[in-house]
């Protein structure tokens, strides 16, 4: 399965939809941002807002978010029935499929980096990814909400953020970043209007006044509804199911004359989750998940897709794009993920303390390079269409030899960009191979192997190119490029080389 990574900002504006709107539209500017779900409450003058992506587009697709919110919503005026203290007010980070806890934290942190030192809003890291004991907690560190924080954030230190400004930004607040288990946002309403009995029941479940481990819950009055709720975040569904928490409401409800009229999941919700809840309330026997349909129609779409064409197919196959350009991009792509990986099994370790702030830059510049590479895979393709189609012109026509002339010097440039990245690429290998983990030395060494085979199978495409064009300033100018490209690849190749070997 692909890398993703789910993340859950939390807005406070639940009362006007174009504002919301707006956030979800720049979140999902990102390409590759899936948006999952939005949901607004009015009464909690909050929305909750679930986004999917390959993890090194999370942290850009939640900035800005972050930064449209700070543009949009306005603190000094926000009134709401849940506790807040920041215009996104927490940022959840949720691994999903082959992502660990750590890559998770290492998106947390660069986030709130970069929240904390453009957007100047005190970044608080909790759950997983808070930096002391006391800050796991969300409501610990939300303590005294938006005014309390304001009113003290300059002068306790135990205030002091874990990135930005020992100051309340105004008008955006203060936010909390973090790193957590996929939890349910469930609620329960009773049939009174009451709240000291939503308070008494919330007291009676929530973990911090001896209830469930895994439940945090408050009581709210929903005036509009002329009914109380319990609002709670379940932490942990599979150590305390959603089944438990409702049976025991509906006891502890029925101590007061009272009863449970509806419950409401905000948001998403775990599918294993809900199936605990069917198999509880329906007595089932030997019943597991694979009997759902659905989890049968996505086993059979997984092979449907492990079955079709792969890129490696289509190389294989006789059309004649996508060829070797493409394959050079696919070559540096690949060393630029390697040079990634060594990199965050640098960051991670303590050993390498002194080399982490280089390390992580090296990591994030590789993740961006190959990126860069991926697409240069497809635009390589059609580079080369482009120029087939030239040649399908009318003969003898000087629209037909200018359209020619054109795509073939953009199928010359497309595998130079290639070799600059990968020649970019090749150069971060270099640091990984003198400064990185020990243990992945040998990595460091492939990535360096594939960075100049990438540089060097470049350059056969463009001098292929550059052989049929009459442009000849051009062609002198490329040809110049490509072998000063060639040139230094091979030094810096070289001294990967020799690092990899004396390490061996």
């Amino acid at each position: 399965m692909a890398k993703l990574v789910e993340c859950v900002p939390n807005f406070s504006e639940g009362r006007r939809p174009e504002v919301i709107d707006a956030i979800c539209n720049a979140i999902t500017s990102v390409e590759g941002v899936v948006l999952l779900d939005k949901e607004m409450d009015a009464d909690h003058n909050r929305a909750v807002v679930t986004f999917v992506s390959p993890p090194h587009k999370a942290v850009e697709a939640a900035f800005l978010g972050y930064q449209k919110a700070a543009e949009l919503i306005d603190m000094t005026t926000h009134k709401g029935e849940h506790p807040r203290m920041g215009a996104c007010d927490v940022c959840p980070f949720i691994p999903i499929s082959e992502v660990t806890l750590e890559d998770a934290i290492e998106l947390a942190n660069k986030l709130g980096k970069k929240v904390g030192e453009e957007l100047k809003i005190p970044v608080y890291l909790y759950e997983n990814a808070a930096t002391s004991p006391k800050r796991k907690n969300l409501a610990v560190i939300r303590k005294g909400e938006y005014e309390g924080i304001r009113d003290t954030i300059e002068t306790d230190p135990s205030r002091k953020p874990d990135y930005g400004p020992a100051k309340m930004n105004l008008k955006a607040g203060a936010t909390a970043i973090g790193v957590r288990f996929p939890l349910v946002a469930y609620n329960v309403y009773l049939d009174t209007d009451k709240k000291w009995i939503a308070d008494n029941i919330a007291d009676a479940i929530r973990s911090i006044k001896g209830g469930y481990r895994f439940v945090k819950a408050l009581g709210f009055e929903i005036k509009e509804r002329h009914q109380v709720q319990i609002s709670m975040n379940l932490v942990n569904y599979t150590k305390t199911p959603i089944f438990r928490v409702f049976e025991t409401i509906k006891s502890e409800a029925a101590r007061y004359g009272v009863n449970v009229t509806s419950s409401e999941v905000v948001g998403l919700v775990p599918n294993d989750a809900i199936v605990d809840v069917a198999d509880f309330y329906l007595r089932l026997e030997n019943f597991s998940k694979a009997q759902i349909l659905e989890e049968k129609l996505k086993d059979a779409q997984s092979l449907s897709v492990s079955a079709g064409e792969s890129f490696y197919d289509e190389v294989a196959s006789s059309s004649p794009a996508p060829g070797g350009g493409s394959v050079s991009a696919s070559a540096g792509a690949l060393a630029a993920a390697l040079t990634a990986m060594v990199s965050r099994l640098t960051v991670s370790k303590k050993k390498y303390a002194e080399v982490k702030e280089e390390l992580a830059a090296v990591r994030d510049q590789g993740d961006i390079l190959k990126d860069e590479l991926v697409k240069l895979i497809d635009t390589d393709k059609e580079a080369f269409n482009k120029v087939m189609e030239a040649f399908k012109l009318p003969k003898g026509t000087e629209e037909r030899s200018k359209a020619i002339e054109d795509a073939t010097k953009e199928a010359a440039s497309v595998p130079l960009i290639v070799m600059k990245k990968s020649l970019e690429v090749l150069r971060l290998a270099q640091i990984v191979a003198k400064k990185g983990n020990e243990n992945s030395i040998t990595d460091a060494g492939v990535a360096g192997l594939m960075g100049m085979a990438a540089i060097e199978g470049a350059g056969y495409n463009v001098k292929i190119n550059l052989s049929s064009l009459e442009d000849k300033d051009f062609v002198e100018r490329m040809t110049k490029e490509v072998e000063d490209i060639i040139k230094q690849g091979h030094t810096i190749a070289e001294k990967i080389r020799q690092q990899v070997e004396s390490k061996l």
